[in-house]
């Protein structure tokens, strides 16, 4: 095989690794846990293991790997392919100079970029964005990650960290956060946020065991018709959309993509969530404008990750 790449997607809790073709097309990929002791060992040891591991399960041949895009993880310098920082919750990762340690294992050419921003430009290659110029992309997921594209394209910054949109203070008297500001949006908003809120509800109830509480368990509940954990995910709804209310006024994105495993409950999440934003937002920004659920799942951070590496270094 020719005009492949190795995608490697580095998130808080699991690597996932994968051969991607030119088109942005995933071939066969595999997992390998990141946290399994706490961060004690450090990301990037797990990584290198990893990906030797996915190598020789799949005899690849790296003649013809033609580079290596990366999506990690905490707020990624870009240019120079370094974790900058994160939001205070894993350990041994600042200060990792990815892009050097994986260029001379290789001998490849490697880009690296922030997880969020490279699952936008994944759902803008190849998902839900395709033929877009302004997009506005959050996974909800144990945090709040974010990606904005605008006039085709990608928001970066100076250095490439743009896009935080978990740390986004939409609470000056509210929760402490471990970024070490107060009222971060991914507080109120990430599936975390959320199964805390039902815990607590939940907590007296004998028959239930609250360590098994996830947002399967949420959703089905609703289903089941119990109206408190529906007041719970309504008020969980409405802190996700009044966030996306303010960036689409100052944005006007026509497109605005939730992603993370929550946005496959269409009927429970996605539709009262749209509703809500148009509800709230001025007449005007109405116009043209869709929310949707990210098409690519899980690979968005793959495909963005390769799109990265690709016109970085021109290699089609």
């Amino acid at each position: 095989m020719n005009n492949f790449y190795l995608g490697i997607d580095i998130g808080g809790t699991e690597v996932k690794i994968g051969v991607v073709t030119g088109a942005g097309d995933i071939i066969k990929t595999d997992n390998f846990s990141v946290n399994f002791d706490n961060y004690k060992t450090p990301i990037i040891e797990t990584v290198l293991k990893s990906l030797d591991i996915f190598i020789n399960i799949n005899n690849l041949d790296l003649s013809t790997i033609l580079g290596i895009g990366i999506s990690a993880t905490g707020q990624i310098d870009t240019s120079k392919g370094i974790v900058a920082g994160t939001a205070g919750h894993i350990d041994n990762w600042i200060g990792t100079p990815i892009k050097d340690i994986l260029k001379e294992k290789y001998s490849l050419p490697v880009s690296v970029a922030n997880d969020a921003n490279c699952a936008v430009i994944g759902e803008y290659w190849r998902g839900s964005a395709m033929g877009c110029s302004n997009v506005i992309m959050i996974t909800v997921g144990t945090g709040i990650g974010g990606g904005i594209i605008s006039n085709g394209k990608l928001l970066s910054g100076k250095i490439g960290i743009a896009g935080e949109l978990g740390h986004f203070p939409i609470n000056i008297t509210g929760k402490k956060c471990s970024c070490g500001n107060i009222g971060c949006y991914e507080k109120y908003a990430s599936t975390t946020a959320l199964v805390n809120n039902v815990k607590d509800l939940l907590k007296s109830n004998a028959n239930i065991d609250i360590n098994n509480i996830n947002g399967k368990f949420i959703f089905e509940q609703i289903n089941l018709g119990n109206a408190d954990i529906k007041k719970i995910v309504d008020k969980w709804i409405e802190s996700i959309a009044m966030c996306l209310v303010g960036l689409i006024h100052i944005f006007n994105p026509e497109l605005v993509i939730i992603g993370g495993g929550v946005s496959n409950q269409e009927e429970l999440f996605i539709t009262p969530l749209r509703n809500k934003i148009f509800e709230l937002i001025m007449p005007s920004f109405k116009n043209g404008l869709k929310i949707s659920s990210a098409s690519l799942g899980n690979n968005a951070g793959l495909c963005g990750a390769v799109y990265n590496l690709i016109y970085e270094n021109n290699l089609l």
